[in-house]
């Protein structure tokens, strides 16, 4: 397979309205809206007039009392205590964005309190993920009696024992899979967790963190509540962790994302500037492709203390300084995660079609982005996939994984082997005494292979509906078709972009365009501009009759905004259809 594989794999296309068509009765519960939008809520289980005006129209009413959630009561109580009595609090946040966002927002809102905190983010590099032992160590040698942490924390059992027996209170908030057996802290924050009575389960590290501010400030009853003016930082948290944008999440994120196109962080204006994105309408997809990418560039390759003071900073020339920093981290990250994806690639390319499991390994693979490559190796390949590096003696792995192999429960199965492993379904890390690894990975074989040995493994793309161009473009042209897919949005991750297929389209005035000319430009009848990234190879021999799956979307280009379908896949059309 060579290096354009990753854009020549062959998708089976899922058009959600054939396999699961709109029944009668919820067809007619959502009547008031067009027949097009019908499918596209009951696609996304909204199947009454209330859901979908809820949906539609995301509003903070909406959203959970924080008191729901199991051990909140006591993380107040032990916090208001620690404020009254001037102890000193530690806030233990992951490097990620979610884990930073997280921080700076539990810190500005304690330091709001008077309270005595400091941040304490852990080196990549030096420390690994997650909650150390040596890390508490250095906080209770400096004073500090209560650790808060965030997006972090969930398996430390071993390390909440240690946190005890020095003297330690240790609150955990965190949104990664507990073990049954849950850390002896004084309480866990973990909408995951066993016995947890909060309505909704797929809250964020920074999601949580917002909640027990929320829960703060309706405990101390404050005069002027803050809680609000921190989501923001919550979308951008929530985003970047790729975390499902449906029930609870969708309505921060939305909130978040208008607060975010207006904000008055010295630091976040500064990084929307630098990235190309000022005076412009901030989506869902400019915080995971743009802002996020910058941020977690300074974990990836150094230290994400650099991403949080730009959250927290009131200096503008520093935060000028800094997003410039995290800007050039950035293209060096990207620089590195192609050199290493070129390796990794060359590694898996002999044995791909013969083992369900990826592993590609170099001792000088930087560990910041070997989560990247991974990803993209899943993205080339469909397969699982880990990407291993050694550091400090020991071997740090990251997997990615596909819906069909849970990478997290496969580790689990492993966990005798580890020094430490966690994530979730489709993504994980794990740290392994060098003599180790290999066993590791045979074993991780075995499962793969029992688990995924009789499947055929093929990437999908998902579509809501069929449609015909003629008729959509009527009801554009009204302008009500457009307006109620903008409704759609927050969209990613479990709450997909609205796609659509059409059949037998005549593509026109076919042509190459981008720096590489890799990217392909073409018409359609009736006046439909056309953008299809990645397939630049198609130009030369495009059928003349195809299929397309895309999304409907606003262009802008030299201040002129237009209607553009924006192509995901291109297939021949069947003539005997």
């Amino acid at each position: 397979m060579d290096q354009s594989s990753a854009h020549s794999l062959a998708y089976h296309w899922e058009i959600v309205s054939q396999i699961q068509p709109i029944t009668a009765p919820i067809e007619d519960s959502l009547r008031e809206y067009s027949p097009i939008v019908r499918q596209l809520l009951y696609n996304r289980g909204i199947h009454t007039a209330e859901a979908a005006e809820a949906f539609l129209h995301p509003s903070l009413e909406n959203t959970y009392d924080p008191r729901l959630m199991k051990g909140i009561d006591i993380a107040v109580d032990r916090i208001r205590y620690a404020i009254q009595q001037h102890e000193k609090i530690a806030i233990y946040g992951d490097y990620d964005v979610d884990g930073v966002s997280g921080t700076a927002i539990l810190y500005d809102f304690l330091r709001r309190l008077s309270a005595d905190v400091r941040p304490y983010i852990p080196n990549r590099f030096e420390e690994g993920y997650g909650v150390r032992e040596d890390g508490l160590q250095t906080l209770k040698n400096e004073g500090i009696k209560l650790v808060i942490t965030v997006d972090c924390g969930a398996r430390a059992n071993v390390e909440a024992d240690f946190a005890k027996s020095i003297g330690l209170d240790f609150i955990i908030t965190d949104h990664h899979q507990p073990n049954e057996e849950l850390p002896n802290a004084l309480c866990m924050l973990n909408p995951k967790q066993k016995g947890e009575t909060y309505p909704y389960t797929e809250l964020t590290g920074v999601g949580i963190t917002y909640k027990l501010v929320k829960a703060l400030e309706m405990a101390l009853s404050l005069s002027t509540p803050v809680s609000t003016q921190y989501l923001d930082l919550v979308a951008l948290g929530t985003i970047a962790d790729i975390a499902p944008l449906n029930g609870e999440n969708r309505i921060l994120v939305a909130t978040g994302l208008k607060q975010l196109r207006q904000t008055q962080r010295l630091g976040l204006k500064a990084l929307i500037g630098i990235s190309g994105l000022e005076g412009q309408e901030i989506t869902a997809y400019h915080v995971g492709y743009m802002l996020a990418p910058r941020l977690n560039a300074a974990g990836r390759l150094e230290s994400a203390y650099a991403a949080f003071e730009l959250l927290t900073t009131t200096d503008s020339q520093r935060a000028w300084k800094l997003a410039q920093e995290l800007d050039n981290q950035n293209r060096r990250r990207q620089e590195l995660t192609l050199q290493y994806d070129l390796q990794a690639t060359k590694q898996v390319q002999a044995t791909y079609d013969s083992i369900p499991l990826l592993v590609a390994f170099d001792p000088n693979f930087n560990s910041g982005v070997i989560g990247l490559v991974a990803a993209h190796l899943v993205e080339s390949f469909y397969r699982p996939a880990i990407v291993a590096t050694e550091l400090n003696g020991y071997i740090r792995g990251s997997c990615r994984s596909i819906p069909e192999f849970h990478i997290t429960k496969a580790l689990d199965e492993c966990r005798d082997l580890m020094e430490y492993h966690g994530g979730h379904a489709a993504a994980a890390g794990f740290t392994v005494r060098k003599d180790r690894f290999e066993e590791l990975i045979q074993r991780m074989q075995q499962i793969a292979q029992r688990v995924l040995g009789t499947k055929t493994l093929e990437p999908k793309l998902r579509a809501d509906l069929p449609i015909d161009l003629v008729e959509v473009g009527k009801l554009l042209r009204e302008n009500r078709l457009i307006t109620a897919l903008e409704q759609f949005q927050p969209t990613g991750y479990g709450n997909p972009t609205p796609s659509f297929v059409t059949f037998g389209v005549r593509p026109k005035n076919i042509k190459t365009v981008g720096t590489e000319k890799n990217h392909l430009r073409f018409d359609v009848d009736p006046a439909w501009k056309c953008i299809a990234f990645r397939k630049g190879e198609l130009a030369q021999n495009m059928p003349s009759s195809v299929d397309m799956l895309y999304h409907i979307e606003k262009n802008a280009y030299n201040g002129n905004v237009y209607l553009q379908l924006n192509v995901r896949d291109i297939k021949p059309s069947n003539p005997l259809e």
